[in-house]
């Protein structure tokens, strides 16, 4: 498989839609995302994340029956977070790309996103900072560090089913 394209990341939504591909992608097949991904644009506003961090409880619920989308309501409530976050991210650091450099190295980095950003684990933390085109491993180097074992959301490690 090649690497994902990597983009030039200018607003919190261009950062929104690369956060939102690699939190659906958990767990579900890429090809499955990226035949659909049309259909989360547009019910996503187009991933303008004042329009995405203003959806209500009722919009949710009606995303949930869209089937543009993966209809995983806490995917879809976790886009909605997701964006409320890069938007704060924003306002404190001044920028999204300011945040991320303000970290020591990458394993601080992801550390921090894993704890402010709803379904995102290793493996999204690592697509994220690739398409935007942050300093990341080699993916050889990463996936023998990171591939051998997957973690659960305890924590715990668990062996990658064959």
């Amino acid at each position: 498989m090649e690497a994902p394209p990597q983009i030039t990341a200018k607003t919190a939504g261009d950062y929104l839609e690369v956060l939102t591909k690699a939190v659906f992608q958990a767990g579900i097949s890429w090809r499955v995302i990226a035949a659909k991904w049309d259909g989360f644009r547009e019910a996503f506003h187009g991933f303008d994340a004042e329009k995405v961090a203003s959806l209500t409880p009722k919009d949710v619920d009606r995303l949930v029956e869209d089937t543009r989308i993966v209809r995983n309501r806490s995917k879809i409530q976790a886009t909605v977070d997701n964006a409320e976050t890069l938007l704060a991210l924003e306002r404190e650091f001044g920028s999204v790309k300011k945040y991320l450099r303000s970290h020591a190295d990458f394993d601080a980095t992801v550390k921090d996103l894993r704890a402010r950003f709803k379904w995102l684990g290793d493996s999204g933390a690592y697509y994220f900072l690739h398409v935007v085109k942050e300093p990341v491993p080699p993916h050889d180097e990463w996936m023998a560090t990171h591939g051998g074992a997957m973690r659960s959301r305890s924590g715990s490690t668990r062996k990658p089913k064959a």
